[in-house]
């Protein structure tokens, strides 16, 4: 390790927030063998699991806050993003772009924060939310662990945020993108990488501000 004088973090510092990136209804009707975007084996189930973070973040009044990605039917707001692997996707009109509210038990006062490009800072007003909730650490679930998870990572990481992956509960495209996401996450702030076990052991001794 090259800087071996970084500093030991909690889990938690400060006040958090889970941030839920695109865990959307297609992730739960799309029963396609060919998808306009590639998933890892076991997404599904990834994405069901956050459902746990969810819940105890709830418990112990942690903030929620849902991250759609949302595009216009004629096209375009999506830029250079079909350049690459993914087809045309979460369109407005369709569905399956509405955020799986039932399965993750979305509920009224949590928070959705629409956004139109991989990262949920660019072009939304996450960074306007964030402040007004005076939040100091971002939970993080949902996925692309190696596309929407890693680059909202970075934005917060150089926004001066405190940033955690739970890693049981994101899914890449590709289990080898999303181990390799996972280490460069890590690369930028050791100790980013967290079980959902250490996670909810730490939700659950925190209560609306407060570590016990």
């Amino acid at each position: 390790m090259a800087n071996a004088n970084r500093p030991t973090r909690n889990l938690i510092e400060g006040k958090p927030a889970l941030l839920v990136i695109d865990i959307q209804a297609s992730t739960f009707i799309d029963d396609s063998a060919v998808r306009s975007i590639d998933n890892m084996p076991g997404y599904r189930d990834r994405m069901a699991l956050a459902r746990t973070a969810i819940d105890a973040a709830r418990n112990s009044e942690i903030p929620i806050i849902f991250v759609q990605e949302v595009h216009r039917p004629d096209l375009v707001d999506f830029g250079r993003e079909l350049d690459g692997d993914e087809d045309i996707h979460c369109l407005e009109d369709k569905p399956g772009t509405q955020i799986a509210k039932e399965q993750m038990g979305f509920q009224i006062g949590d928070y959705t924060v629409p956004k139109r490009r991989y990262s949920a800072f660019f072009g939304t007003d996450l960074q306007i939310l964030l402040r007004g909730l005076k939040i100091d650490t971002l939970l993080m679930c949902g996925g692309l662990t190696d596309v929407c998870v890693h680059y909202t990572f970075v934005d917060g990481h150089q926004s001066d945020y405190f940033c955690r992956v739970i890693e049981d509960c994101v899914g890449g495209s590709s289990l080898k993108a999303h181990e390799a996401a996972l280490t460069a996450m890590e690369y930028l702030q050791t100790g980013a990488r967290r079980s959902l076990e250490e996670v909810l052991e730490v939700m659950a001794d925190y209560t609306n501000g407060i570590i016990f």
